[in-house]
């Protein structure tokens, strides 16, 4: 059996590379393995172009969001799904000087685009704090990861081109034009095994800088609001009467497990913005594949050109894979340039180094000859 792309991890980063190659008419075989933890299992799939206090425009964004609309609106058309949802995003004032900070960040016309100032106290009032009015932020919403990666996963395994289970990086025999892997004869090898990542050894060079993040699923009786709501922490409504609580940020006890602290953080941060009572019914921890210069990992492996990687998406995975998905395909396919900020020959010295590193420590093993 020989195919073009050997697909090795399905988040959101594998399924969307998956369905790229896939609609571009590359025979493709996605594999997973349900015994990994996953960050998509946890992620709540928001798209936003503008984050943080300061309202900081996502990298790219002018790119990234009108392309990520059309991607996943396709995917919907074409089987007939739904598991991609736009919504504003309302982010209330705590102060009448915060709003003036706000409304001056508005000044620039490209941060203006995507946001506008809102006051609808009979909307919110009921619910969230909001004495001072908000800011809503357009072009955002957010994907069901759950529900987009059980799709892809179904549409594949109907092509029978999907298999349950791991890929060993030493069960690859890895040539200069192909990789074989039990029986399949593969073009490439792309590995999009989110924080796995950096255990896997040929690319456990890139400098990956994981991050723990928790949410909290909760009831909420008579929540009317549509939007997602964004002050300190996210309110985002699932359907009516429930809605997700997130998220935390965490770069120590670096574990798949929910946490106490982590609760108690969330419910702290949303006690100030919501006004009625909850109830948690659910929560959930993941480690989101960040990187230290919190740009992703594309590319093929500095050595050997028949294996590449997808991934370090961090917290933005729903948000930046659809553009990247195609950027990587086009080089994959036509040979385009990849962007520098991504590429992971930025990294390349480090391969070397620690190539370099492990040689040396083998000679240094030798035993001396007399």
């Amino acid at each position: 059996m020989t195919i073009d792309f050997l697909i090795v991890g399905q988040g959101v980063a594998g399924s969307v590379l998956a369905w790229t190659l896939d609609q571009r008419g590359c025979s493709v075989l996605l594999v997973d393995s349900p015994a990994l933890p996953s960050a998509s299992g946890a992620a709540a799939g928001i798209v936003n172009p503008l984050t943080g206090r300061k309202l900081v425009r996502t990298w790219n964004a002018d790119k990234l969001f009108p392309f990520l609309h059309d991607f996943y609106t396709d995917i919907e058309q074409q089987l007939n799904v739904r598991f991609f949802h736009p919504k504003n995003i309302y982010r209330p004032f705590r102060s009448e000087a915060e709003r003036a900070a706000y409304l001056a960040l508005l000044d620039d016309p490209e941060t203006a685009q995507y946001a506008h100032e809102t006051f609808d106290n009979q909307l919110y009032s009921g619910c969230i704090y909001n004495e001072f009015g908000g800011l809503t932020v357009t072009r955002s919403g957010w994907i069901d990861i759950t529900e987009f990666v059980r799709i892809v996963k179904g549409y594949f395994i109907k092509k029978n081109q999907y298999y349950e289970g791991e890929v060993l990086t030493n069960e690859l025999i890895i040539s200069e034009d192909t990789c074989t892997w039990k029986d399949v004869t593969i073009k490439k090898v792309i590995f999009c095994d989110g924080v796995q990542g950096s255990q896997n050894p040929l690319f456990d060079w890139l400098p990956y800088n994981p991050v723990k993040g928790e949410i909290l699923t909760a009831t909420v009786e008579h929540y009317p609001i549509k939007s997602i709501v964004n002050q300190g922490v996210f309110i985002l409504p699932l359907r009516p009467g429930l809605v997700r609580i997130g998220a935390t940020y965490t770069w120590h006890d670096l574990n798949w497990q929910t946490s106490d602290e982590g609760r108690a953080f969330l419910e702290k941060k949303v006690s100030s913005l919501l006004r009625v009572p909850y109830t948690v019914v659910a929560q959930q921890a993941g480690i989101r594949p960040s990187t230290k210069d919190r740009r992703p990992f594309l590319g093929l492996h500095p050595e050997h050109g028949t294996v590449g990687i997808f991934g370090g998406m961090g917290s933005k995975g729903a948000s930046l894979t659809p553009y990247l998905a195609h950027q990587l395909a086009q080089h994959l396919l036509e040979g385009e340039d990849l962007d520098p900020a991504t590429n992971i020959s930025r990294y390349e010295s480090l391969y070397f180094d620690k190539k370099n590193g492990a040689l040396t420590a083998q000679v240094g093993q030798r035993p001396h000859q007399t």
